[in-house]
């Protein structure tokens, strides 16, 4: 077998947020689909959002791509993975091209990709090529294309593409009357947005394409060569019980992917049904998600919050996450004021607030090594429970979120990337070391 594949990878990123990246890497995967190649997706930084999005545009499971959350080799064993199955491999970058430590910009100077930008045109003409040739210089990346956004007429885009100079305008996206749906966590999640699927190919419909342009796009040389040894089956004969569902849908695909490498047979579960959590559960997982849009339902759910709080009566290893925190405090107040009653596993009570409370990149040291994840939320914890340990922020080093433990659950805001420590992993799901 060779040790290297030629693959056209295309990093999207932009001059900030809001400049409609997700969309149009959305767009650009499902034409691209529909056009019949095979198209894998990868998100730069923490996100769990946007990648349900884009596995729905693309048909493949989205990966993550951080320098630090994920690291180089993990990040480089993926594209690996990725080129042997892909004729097209889209990675959507973060925030601005440059921004965060490490940035988009960073990740595309370290395995030599060429960048993509999307501009927002509605509100400018030529200035765009300014923008874009500053975009590639300030670095420098190597910028393989432009694809303006938001463009309002034939003419608008003319003007746009007159003004990129020695850059290929390589599509056009119209302003769009129909647009995804957001809150305040980011887009609404696809299973709950009416005819997502409809969406996507419309939005495909309206791109534009240079075929020539598009056709002249260099392939990057992937190695091919690059694996990562999968971890020891510590976990091997237990049975992970994880909750799915609106509820609890913030879940990096690695994180499953690590548990099964561990060993770990996965049982899914949904407290919002009212579910039980499943009889052969050796361990509970409770991810994040959106609990404050569901506290009725949750508060109603009197089987899961018997079998949650049998199971834990019993010492069972639970490990809840933001939004799996907050489901299992006493109570959780929503943005209309509306304080219903939870699980109560964590002495205290949760209340959504208008400002962000926390985000970034953020470790936890362990034993076993750092543990490295995210945060991002809106709502606040007051408990008079004693934090175990406090995370570190990256990059700066200042103390980040609480670590809380309660019997046997361990429980916090940050939101772990399993694969960046699998020993640590595993100790917080077994009863020995929980």
């Amino acid at each position: 077998m060779t040790d290297h594949a030629d693959v056209r990878v295309l990093l999207v990123a932009a001059v900030s947020s809001g400049q409609g990246k997700t969309t149009v890497t959305a767009a650009l995967a499902r034409a691209l689909v529909r056009r019949g190649q095979r198209v894998r997706v990868f998100k730069c930084g923490p996100d769990f959002i946007d990648p349900m999005l884009l596995e729905r545009a693309s048909g493949a499971q989205v990966g993550s791509l951080d320098l630090w959350m994920v690291g180089r080799e993990q990040c480089r064993s993926q594209l690996a993975a990725a080129a042997l199955e892909a004729d097209v491999i889209l990675i959507e970058g973060v925030m601005g091209l440059y921004d965060g430590t490490p940035s988009s910009a960073d990740l595309a100077r370290e395995f030599g990709l060429p960048v993509m930008a999307v501009i927002d045109a509605s509100a400018m003409a030529q200035t765009a090529g300014a923008l874009v040739h500053g975009l590639r210089d300030y670095g420098p990346v190597e910028m393989a294309g432009v694809i303006a956004n938001r463009v309002a007429s034939k003419g608008h885009g003319a003007m746009v593409a007159a003004s990129m100079r020695d850059i290929p305008l390589i599509a056009i996206l119209p302003r769009q009357t129909k647009t995804l749906p957001e809150r305040h966590l980011g887009l609404v999640l696809p299973s709950e947005v009416q005819d997502v699927d409809g969406l996507l190919d419309l939005l495909a419909d309206q791109l534009e394409f240079d075929d020539d342009a598009w056709a002249k796009l260099r392939s990057t040389r992937i190695d091919l060569t690059a694996r990562v040894e999968p971890p020891a089956a510590l976990l091997a004969g237990r049975t992970i019980a994880i909750a799915r569902d609106a509820a609890f849908a913030f879940l990096y695909p690695a994180n499953l992917d690590t548990l099964r490498a561990l060993g770990a047979t996965l049982a899914f579960f949904s407290p919002l049904a009212d579910d039980a959590v499943p009889a052969q559960a050796d361990a509970v997982y409770l991810p994040g998600g959106y609990p404050e849009l569901h506290g009725e339902t949750l508060a109603a759910a009197a089987r899961w919050r018997g079998s949650i709080r049998a199971v834990y009566a019993a010492g069972m290893p639970i490990l809840a996450e933001c939004g799996g925190m907050m489901a299992l405090a006493d109570s959780l107040a929503d943005q209309a004021g509306k304080v219903w009653p939870m699980a109560g596993l964590l002495e205290g009570s949760v209340t959504m607030q208008a400002r962000i409370a926390g985000l970034g990149s953020q470790g936890l040291e362990t034993p076993h090594g750092l543990l490295r994840g995210h945060t991002f939320h809106y709502s606040k914890l007051e408990t008079g429970v004693a934090p175990m340990a406090h995370t570190v922020k990256h990059p700066s080093g200042a103390s980040g979120e609480a670590v809380y433990r309660a019997g046997s659950l361990s429980a916090s805001y940050f939101h772990a990337y399993f694969p960046s420590c699998p020993a640590a992993v595993a100790a917080l799901f077994s009863r020995s070391e929980a």
